[in-house]
């Protein structure tokens, strides 16, 4: 059913000392987190290779050792989806409301709705990190998993048991990713947080994690080292994420690149109005889509109990 004089028949008499409804908007959380691709083709691929392995001791006189096992290991594949919203509303209700520069017939904030869309589809990844999602995650495994698997056997970016934010946790969080991350072949990567993404519950404890020169939480005068580890701490500091469904998940976004939004189709805006009703119908359409190509980019906990 279009909009209609009975959704606003308030809008048809004077006197309205205002309209309410509209308010600022949360902005594009993922940006900065998802690298933007251009997207050209139905179905974007990328594929992860491997490398030459550690060198090995030649004896004199002796053979050198040989590694032919370079070659691509796992494919992700990454289909940009349509998106799309619309609505109607009637020739009365438009030419009637005396209130157009508020309730506006041709943009009644769809382009907003666009905008939460995709807010709720990059936390989408995040909400469900411990979930092998078919057509996904490339190598078999969820986002978050402790078996990642490469050549020589697996590595995780996370833990067995999952644990709650505090000063320990983060800092064994930011020292795995040093020491846990390697390559196909096995060989560890130059690799260190970059940014600790929370829900909006754990906003006061990041803040005494990552901006406090003294350890949080003791009266000891010992240095907060979480600002400190590896010698550039947690860069790009915290960010919130509203659109996270867990009080309790946090991530440690690494300085690897893998999340990705592929930009098919920006969000456009058409409208018309029906020849027979004289209804005017306005629709908006996008197509991308959020992926991730290297599960190394990040880090993370969901804890359930």
């Amino acid at each position: 059913m279009s909009i209609n004089l009975a959704q606003i028949r308030d809008h048809l008499l004077p006197g309205l000392l205002k309209i309410t409804g509209k308010y600022r908007e949360v902005p594009a959380e993922w940006s900065g987190i998802f690298k933007v691709h251009k997207s050209i083709m139905s179905l974007e691929r990328t594929v992860q290779d491997r490398f030459m392995g550690v060198a090995k001791i030649k004896t004199e006189g002796g053979l050198t050792s040989m590694d032919n096992g370079a070659g691509q290991r796992w494919v992700y594949n990454m289909e940009p989806i349509e998106i799309g919203l619309a609505y109607a509303m009637t020739r009365k209700a438009i030419d009637d409301n005396l209130y157009k520069d508020a309730f506006q017939p041709t943009n009644l904030n769809l382009q907003l709705a666009f905008k939460t869309f995709w807010n709720i589809k990059a936390a989408s990844i995040f909400n469900l990190a411990t979930t092998a999602l078919s057509g996904l995650g490339g190598d078999g495994q969820a986002l978050l998993s402790t078996s990642h698997p490469y050549d020589l056997g697996s590595w995780g970016n996370t833990a067995s048991t999952m644990v709650d934010l505090s000063e320990s946790t983060l800092l064994t969080g930011q020292k795995n990713i040093r020491k846990n991350y390697v390559d196909e072949a096995g060989i560890l990567v130059d690799v260190h947080a970059e940014r600790l993404l929370i829900p909006v519950d754990l906003e006061d404890t990041a803040i005494r994690l990552t901006k406090t020169e003294l350890r949080p939480g003791t009266a000891n005068n010992d240095l907060n080292a979480i600002p400190l580890m590896a010698g550039v701490g947690i860069p790009q500091g915290y960010r919130v994420m509203r659109y996270f469904t867990s009080a309790r998940q946090w991530f440690l976004q690494t300085n690897i690149e893998g999340f990705i939004y592929l930009d098919r189709t920006p969000f456009e805006m058409d409208m018309h109005v029906d020849f027979l009703t004289d209804t005017l119908i306005v629709k908006g359409y996008e197509r991308g889509g959020m992926y991730y190509n290297d599960p190394r980019c990040v880090y993370g906990m969901l804890p359930t109990t």
